[in-house]
């Protein structure tokens, strides 16, 4: 076994041995750039600028599913209204994205009888 070992060491130690080895990890490590935390950066950008551009009036989601009205923002919170005299104070960072109401709707099926 161990002479095993020592014959594919010196095999792979021929000309171009090292370069060789690592061709396989150096493309591991592309795609695992290309695949995975490219996109996730590009998201967390995107997230970043809509939490930068959020105004009074507009309504929002929280990551725990609370859907309130923004009556007053700060650098790092905002104040919902989630219901007539209901006020929370949530971490800037806590919104998940604009709410709007189209997207939670049901279709409406229509069948022609």
């Amino acid at each position: 076994m161990n002479q095993y070992l020592i014959g594919l060491a010196q095999a792979a130690s021929g000309p171009g041995g090292a370069f060789t080895q690592f061709v396989p990890l150096i493309a591991i490590f592309a795609i695992f750039y290309f695949l995975v935390l490219r996109p996730q950066s590009r998201k967390a950008k995107e997230h970043q600028k809509m939490l930068g551009e959020l105004k009074k009036g507009e309504e929002v989601v929280t990551q725990g599913g609370i859907i309130g009205k923004i009556t007053g923002i700060t650098e790092t919170e905002l104040i919902l209204q989630v219901q007539e005299g209901v006020r929370l104070r949530v971490l800037r960072s806590a919104v998940q994205g604009r709410y709007t109401p189209a997207a939670d709707k049901p279709k409406a099926e229509s069948k022609a009888s």
